[in-house]
């Protein structure tokens, strides 16, 4: 699933290409990823302008120029591909958003969707998020007072949204590793150095993961070469059974609360 730096990265990708862009024709073939009849959907959007993305968690906000906003979320195997019908990718499409420069397709949208909402609607789904991960009010302190009173596990806790909005599977046990804490320690026995820890990885990962393109590997144009490049520097996350880059160790892989986790034993102690 796309995480933090995945949809920063297509957030900066949308706003070169569309932002102030009008909306020249819209196709759905899978009426649930939307969630108004297809009719109505595409005649609320044809004509309209796109001014600007906004992100928020692992959502994207097209600011559209009647007021309304279009949220996507991607959800597990969602993608984006900006170009021609020549250069889109073999691939199943659920929506396609025609604009005068190329077109926007959605592809692998079975869980994800792409919802026309109002302010008060947007507002209301976005509710419950959790503070950004960059967010200037996010001080180290106000960082661990998310965990406070919180007795589960540290892996379980990053990825919840409700705490901190942006991190999933991969970038936890990135985060995680940076900071020599395994992600299965319950969150009570956390010390004040790892807390700083984690709060310092948090940001150099994130940053790291956006500036190389994250780790999903389908390009956003024909042309792309960057998206997915951070693949090839994960540290842990998707590497079980070889050996640690940094010691040379045996990452393990386990399951907590259904979720795969990915860690060093000798790099990462208890908290």
């Amino acid at each position: 699933m796309p995480e933090w730096p995945e949809m920063e990265r297509y957030r900066t990708l949308l706003g070169e290409r569309i932002a102030g862009a009008r909306l020249q024709d819209v196709e759905v073939t899978r009426e649930k990823s939307v969630n108004m009849p297809v009719d109505q959907f595409k005649a609320e959007l044809i004509g309209r302008s796109v001014w600007f993305i906004e992100r928020r968690g692992k959502h994207l906000i097209f600011h559209l120029d009647n007021g309304k906003r279009l949220l996507l979320h991607l959800m597990l195997g969602g993608w984006m591909f900006y170009g021609s019908e020549e250069e889109k990718p073999d691939r199943t499409v659920q929506i396609t958003l025609t604009f005068p420069q190329g077109n926007l397709y959605f592809i692998g949208l079975r869980l994800g969707y792409l919802h026309l909402l109002s302010v008060k609607e947007l507002d209301e789904r976005l509710k419950d998020l959790g503070p950004e991960p960059f967010d200037s009010r996010l001080t180290e302190a106000r960082f661990r007072e998310l965990f406070k009173g919180k007795r589960g596990v540290l892996k379980s806790a990053l990825v919840d949204q409700k705490v901190i909005a942006g991190i999933g599977n991969c970038y936890a046990d990135e985060i995680a590793f940076a900071a020599g804490v395994r992600p299965g320690t319950r969150i009570p026995a956390l010390s004040d150095e790892s807390w700083s820890r984690l709060y310092a990885s948090m940001h150099a990962k994130l940053q790291q993961a956006t500036s190389l393109g994250g780790y999903m590997e389908e390009p956003f144009t024909a042309d792309d070469l960057l998206t997915g490049g951070y693949n090839d520097h994960c540290q842990v996350y998707d590497r079980g059974g070889e050996p640690c880059l940094r010691c040379g160790s045996e990452i393990v892989r386990e399951e907590i609360n259904s979720r795969k986790v990915f860690y060093c034993s000798n790099c990462q102690q208890e908290g």
